[in-house]
């Protein structure tokens, strides 16, 4: 597969991200995903969704928890500041959309696309404990590409382990454009849909188009594609025809996200490796502050610190790359120096990480705790955002099954 390359979504334009929900989040979550939802929420539209059905893949001997853990996780977004006014905060199965264009998509994708999708394998062999010679399992990745493309997201937040899975929901929607994109006097209706973006740019498409077409100009459609969505007075039906005219094909009824590529988390758990619950080194969004002061007093330091005189390598302690996220440099300069020149012992450094992971979890333990003693409003948060969802879900499903002569065109 290609590797689509990382852009910044356009202004307005629709982010989709979601979670399993497999228990309490951690500081992993908050750094690694969380706080760029933060950030995307308040310039972009944004679906944010609980993964239940994506859970089932891997753990479905394991069901009793989900629908608990899907609401505790909802709490743990609302307290770090996920707002409901400011994005769609849903729950998948609550959306059956996703099941039915996951169906028909699966009518028309080869099997080894899915069989090549990188974590297929890398995913069997971690739980090699676990049967995932099932049918959900291989599936699980057009599942995603529904989950992206039911909503016509734009772009998806991802690591680098997952751009393969976009990469597959840009050729499943490739291929759907190709069959079912074809609709009498199409060319007919993108040149009248041409006409009402006003004669200035009508001509400016129009040249770019030529670019494009005529010399193989890919900057030229980049160009056009902005150009399409800053028009206020063409339909959205008009844009897909206008999308598909640009590269010579037919209707855009399903439009190719975009890998937007998250920073790397820098968080580490407190023995050095990534910070997951698997390994029993978290630190959850809500722990209790005697507990985090507990665990962080008791991670591992340089081994070859042995007595409170004997200088360390901070290369070599879980506790410096803590400090990498959560001090400034004169904090880090005064460790550095202090750890190396035995000029500080291992609690003393401790305690600065102490210090702002508790300054960080206070107000989210804080805000959590509101959430919990109303729950019924958390609910009222979902199901609202549950009807958003549905409503742009049912519009796309619209288009897909007239596109497949479902229902009449």
């Amino acid at each position: 597969m290609g590797v689509p390359l990382a852009v910044q979504p356009a202004k307005n334009e629709r982010v989709l991200s979601g979670m399993r929900p497999t228990g309490a989040l951690h500081l992993g979550h908050y750094h690694g995903v969380l706080k760029n939802w933060l950030e995307l929420q308040h310039s972009y539209d944004c679906f944010f969704f609980v993964a239940d059905w994506h859970a089932l893949t891997t753990h479905y001997d394991e069901t009793g928890n989900i629908a608990h853990d899907s609401i505790e996780m909802v709490i743990d977004w609302l307290a770090v500041g996920i707002l409901p006014g400011s994005s769609h905060i849903f729950v998948q199965s609550h959306v059956p959309e996703h099941a039915e264009l996951h169906l028909l998509l699966s009518m028309i994708t080869p099997l080894s696309w899915l069989e090549r999708v990188p974590s297929y394998k890398d995913q069997q062999e971690k739980l090699q404990g676990k049967d995932l010679a099932t049918y959900g399992f291989l599936g699980y990745p057009l599942l995603q590409s529904a989950d992206i493309l039911i909503y016509k997201a734009g772009s998806v937040p991802v690591g680098e382990d997952q751009v393969a899975h976009v990469e597959l929901t840009r050729e499943v929607a490739r291929r759907f454009n190709f069959l079912y994109g074809n609709e009498p006097d199409f060319a007919e209706k993108a040149e009248a849909a041409i006409g009402k973006m006003g004669k200035k740019n009508a001509k400016l498409y129009r040249q770019l188009r030529k670019r494009y077409t005529e010399q193989g100009d890919v900057e030229a459609i980049d160009v056009a594609r902005a150009l399409l969505e800053e028009q206020q007075n063409v339909s959205l039906g008009d844009k897909e025809r206008l999308f598909g005219y640009l590269e010579g094909v037919g209707k855009i009824i399903l439009p190719e996200p975009k890998a937007l590529l998250t920073k790397q988390s820098k968080m580490v758990g407190l023995d050095g490796q990534k910070m997951s619950k698997s390994y029993n080194n978290t630190i959850s969004l809500r722990e209790d502050p005697d507990s985090v002061d507990k665990k962080i007093r008791t991670m591992p330091t340089d081994p070859a610190r042995v007595r409170r005189n004997d200088p360390g390598d901070p290369g070599k302690c879980p506790v410096w790359a803590l400090h990498q996220v959560y001090s400034d440099e004169e904090i880090k300069q005064k460790v550095h120096e202090g750890c190396t020149t035995a000029g500080i012992g291992c609690l003393d450094c401790k305690r600065y990480i102490i210090d702002a992971v508790q300054a960080e979890l206070e107000p989210i333990r804080r805000r959590a705790q509101e959430y919990l003693q109303d729950i019924s409003a958390v609910q009222t948060i979902i199901d609202e955002g549950c009807d958003d969802a549905r409503e742009v879900a049912r519009d796309t499903l619209d288009d897909v099954r007239r596109a497949l002569g479902l229902i009449e065109r």
